[in-house]
């Protein structure tokens, strides 16, 4: 490492360092108030007064209740853009902190709490930068990052994207230890594709079923043949996961039904899976719609895509990181199936997402518990890697 590169990781470190009870304050102050969905109006008035405090000029209601804010540098260049998700869980908390949710049945139980304290600090230390920035970095604090109806989707739509050479979010992953950065390659999420299949058939009575078609059999039929889909037709290596989660048909004992109801999910870690995957179910549905002689019908509903992580900027963190933190920060393949509305970001813009360590000693935490409790030193070290990466993708540094 250069002498600058390590006077600069030095000067980052001791800027956060200086931030971070405030922004522990702040992230306990939203964790206490958390808010669902769309419904982050609280929240962004925190992260709007916050930003004004700091001589920016942030712009509010984008994608409703979202905030934008650009960081302009001295000079002309590309457009970074930087995410946090502001909203909270149907959950009821059970950590018994002392500052637990005060709203029944909401929780901040996926750390976004911690997402937005750390882009927070981000806003206060990059204006600093300002003289060595060539280009300018967005921050966007986005809604309904949890719900079906996307907040990054509402937050595109209202022009958050445009102009964006490079978009980066992180998330905490209590699975590493607190402070830990780690990056992955190829698919960081996967895609999140719902189904619902009706089968019908011809109702009758259970003790003549030779009069009628009967669709629960047919429906029992097809959920095995779609299983083999993933034992018999996905490469190991770049596999899916197909779920059943909901079955519906018949109202009573004795009554074969005119239909059955089947709905579930297929999530995929690539864009061509996703494409081979649907294909291949309409196909399975099609072939036992014709061999129990019942109808079949398909409404397959596209969700989010996979977030892809783009190699040539996993590449340039992959130092960058490694400079800001003093030890080596090595992309790997990432196991997760989970799904994360960042994507759409990610097909419109190079990007990737970084995974902060908040993985609280003593403690097995995961997320979406009612007990969860990540460490909160997590948010210095986003803070971090986010002033970091803006810095020297944005400058002469990475060089």
């Amino acid at each position: 490492m250069t002498d600058e590169k390590a006077r600069l990781a030095r000067e980052i470190s001791a800027r956060v360092a200086d931030l971070e009870p405030q922004l522990i304050a702040i992230r306990r102050d939203i964790h206490a108030h958390p808010e669902l969905g769309f419904d982050t109006v609280r929240t962004a008035e925190i992260v709007a007064s916050w930003l004004r405090a700091h001589g920016l000029t942030p712009q509010t209601g984008v994608g409703r209740t979202g905030v934008l804010v650009d960081i302009v540098g001295a000079q002309p260049g590309k457009t970074l853009l930087l995410r946090a998700d502001m909203d909270a869980l149907p959950i009821q908390e059970q950590t018994g902190l002392s500052f637990s949710s005060t709203l029944p049945g909401k929780m901040h139980a996926c750390g976004h709490d911690l997402h937005t304290a750390t882009l927070l600090g981000v806003a206060a230390i990059l204006p600093h930068y300002r003289q060595q920035l060539k280009g300018r970095v967005r921050l966007i604090f986005q809604p309904a990052e949890e719900t079906p109806e996307s907040g990054a989707e509402a937050m595109i739509v209202d022009g958050a994207a445009e102009g964006v050479d490079w978009a980066v979010t992180l998330h905490n992953k209590p699975e590493l230890a607190a402070g830990d950065v780690a990056l992955t390659r190829g698919g960081s999420t996967a895609s999140s594709d719902e189904f619902d299949v009706r089968v019908h058939g011809i109702s009758t009575h259970a003790a003549r079923p030779h009069m009628g078609v009967d669709p629960i059999v047919a429906a029992a039929s097809l959920i095995g043949q779609l299983q083999t889909l993933i034992s018999r037709e996905r490469d190991p290596a770049h596999s899916a996961v197909l779920t059943i989660g909901h079955i519906q048909g018949g109202a009573t004992h004795n009554i074969i039904p005119d239909s059955c109801l089947l709905q579930g999910t297929i999530r995929t870690k690539s864009p061509q899976v996703r494409a081979d995957m649907e294909a291949s179910f309409r196909r399975i549905c099609a072939g036992v719609a014709l061999a129990m002689n019942v109808r079949v019908e398909v409404d397959y509903l596209r969700g989010v895509p996979p977030l892809m992580n783009d190699d040539r900027l996993i590449d340039a963190l992959e130092e960058i990181l490694s400079h800001q933190f003093g030890k080596p920060i090595v992309a790997k393949p990432s196991d997760s199936f989970g799904a994360e509305d960042f994507s759409l970001f990610t097909e419109r813009a190079p990007g990737c997402q970084i995974h902060i360590g908040s993985g609280t000693p003593g403690r097995d935490d995961h997320l979406h518990n009612s007990d969860y409790q990540p460490d909160e030193r997590s948010i210095a070290a986003g803070a971090q890697a986010l002033v970091r990466l803006s810095v020297d993708l944005l400058s002469d540094n990475n060089k």
